[in-house]
């Protein structure tokens, strides 16, 4: 198959264009759903804003497309989230509801989707009684904050095997959700507030669908790792939910220079206020709207299209800091002790950066040492010799396959080892690595000769959730760790410990006995190891501080 090539792209945009990646997975995880005719004996529940049919799945049941906040439309464009209009009657919920304003992640093609989007999606089990109350678990899907929707993740079989309710929710994206302007003071991104606003939803509607409301557990991937991750620090957060799980992004996580573009700027998830207000002010002089006063009315004038552009995509990608949503940049606040005491899950995959490496390879390709020397002093400067020297060219198969494991070790694994030992001393934290090197290729994905993905960036994902179109079926010891994975992610929203009788024990991470779960098929694949020691992060660690 061809290589995909991928678009140049500088000015601090290499993390929308990274993590947007994952919208090539969100694109094709749910298959587009078949046609839905209404059932009106379908289930009926009453939520604080009017009555709502859902469809049942034999064991478990969907509510799709609900509401929880009004229209971001018009004079509402880049205001907090309002509540929305109740309605009368009972209102089917039979279909998601649009996804948010998005493009397409490789090359040119027509705006999906609608400003009108803040739907959520509710999966309950069926045929049993909810006894206290199930636990409830809001998931934050990723796409680098400028694609995705929460319709992407069928969550039938996590409901139903857990015996939980899974809520799966719409936030605004790019410009429309992470947009800053003088004009706007010190509002916060948008996007972060929507998804307070869906956890509000679910303190007032969860004891509806069987789910206790005081048992919440907010968790996500890649982008929606972060958003987790800055709702841990988040002041407004508080008492909105009350375990967390982060998959494949944490509050340290940031990209060298050069990382799989070369080119450019080392980057970072968060930004500051002012940041964001400046780029805002030029963005709208661009869209030829008056500096000063008026600017604002002019922006919200502007058709939806004039703003979901990739250049403005990227260039509001990022959440900002310094504000009454997120008061200090998350990795600082967490460091301090500044987040809420919940029970933490993080984790990553052992071959995170693989994917981004090989979608580049056609484009930048790393063809000997020569290569992966140019690629290290771009990226680390004066220390490219001892990063060498830590990963040398004998130990791996091919340059490129050395890259990816600096890049995964230095981006994604050590961030997030850092971040557990921060968490660790303070409040019950949980580390996992997904591991499964032979894990099913999402369709769509091309292959890159000679070059394994491994178990890369939201390979994960099809072990927890329905509907991912994959190259292969999971074999029999990939369906056993996907039912372990979902066992241990429930049980953890139940009691706040990923541990039951017959599972494999996870131990908790300490700081003086780190130890990681290896999530891996196989009689042996799940089990406790040091994950620092095999991603280096003790040499990181010393390059970070030196």
């Amino acid at each position: 198959m061809q290589h995909v090539r991928l678009p140049h792209r500088r000015g601090g945009a290499l993390l929308a264009l990274l993590l947007a990646l994952l919208s090539v997975t969100s694109a094709a995880a749910a298959a587009p759903p078949g046609p839905r005719t209404r059932t009106p004996d379908g289930p009926v529940v009453g939520t604080d804003h009017g009555q709502v049919r859902g469809r049942s799945h034999g064991t478990y049941t969907t509510y799709e497309g609900i509401p929880y906040a009004a229209p971001p439309t018009g004079p509402l464009r880049w205001r907090a989230p309002q509540p929305a209009r109740p309605w009368e009657g009972v209102r089917d919920a039979g279909a998601p509801g649009p996804v948010c304003l998005q493009l397409p992640v490789f090359g040119p093609g027509p705006v999906t989707g609608s400003e009108d989007c803040l739907y959520l999606n509710v999966t309950t089990p069926s045929g049993r009684a909810p006894g206290r109350g199930r636990p409830v678990m809001v998931w934050v899907h990723g796409g680098g904050f400028t694609g995705g929707s929460g319709s992407d993740y069928g969550a039938g079989r996590m409901a139903a095997r857990g015996d939980a309710v899974v809520v799966t929710l719409n936030y605004r994206l790019g410009a429309l959700g992470f947009f800053g302007h003088p004009e706007l003071g010190d509002a916060p991104s948008f996007g972060l507030a929507d998804q307070h606003a869906a956890l509000r939803w679910v303190q007032a509607n969860a004891a509806r669908f069987g789910g206790d409301p005081r048992n919440v557990t907010l968790f996500g991937e890649s982008a929606g790792a972060i958003s987790t991750c800055a709702q841990l620090t988040s002041p407004g957060a508080a008492g909105l939910f009350h375990k967390a799980v982060l998959q494949s992004g944490s509050c340290a996580t940031t990209f060298p220079r050069g990382a799989t573009v070369p080119g450019t700027p080392a980057a970072a998830f968060f930004v500051p206020q002012k940041t964001v207000q400046d780029a805002g002010a030029t963005a709208a002089g661009r869209l030829g709207c008056p500096e000063g006063p008026g600017a604002l009315d002019c922006l919200r004038g502007l058709s939806a299209e004039k703003l979901v552009t990739p250049e403005l995509s990227q260039e509001f990608s990022k959440p900002s800091y310094g504000n009454a949503l997120l008061p200090s940049a998350p990795d600082r606040a967490l460091t301090a002790g500044r987040f809420h005491r919940v029970p933490v899950v993080q984790g990553t995959n052992s071959d995170e950066m693989r994917l981004f490496v090989g979608l580049n390879l056609g484009t930048y390709p790393l063809r000997d040492e020569r290569d992966y020397r140019a690629r290290l002093t771009e990226s680390f400067g004066a220390a490219a010799g001892a990063v060498q020297a830590e990963y040398p060219l004998s130990k791996y198969p091919t340059p490129a396959l050395a890259w990816a494991a600096v890049l995964t070790d230095n981006t994604f694994a050590c961030s997030s080892d850092r971040v557990n030992k921060a968490l660790a001393g303070r409040t019950p934290t949980y580390a996992y690595e997904f591991a499964d090197r032979d894990a099913p290729v999402l369709q769509g994905i091309p292959e890159v000769p000679g070059f394994p993905y491994g178990a890369s960036h939201a390979f994960e994902l099809p072990y927890l959730f329905d509907g991912f179109p994959l190259q292969k079926p999971l074999n029999e010891a990939q369906v056993a760790l996907a039912d372990r994975m979902t066992d241990y992610w429930t049980r953890f929203a139940r009691t706040g410990d990923p541990n039951a009788p017959g599972a494999p024990r996870w131990p908790v991470f300490r700081d003086r006995a780190p130890l990681t779960q290896s999530l891996a098929p196989g009689a042996d694949g799940i089990r406790p190891f040091d994950f620092g020691a095999a991603h280096h992060c003790g040499f990181w660690e010393k390059q970070r501080q030196g």
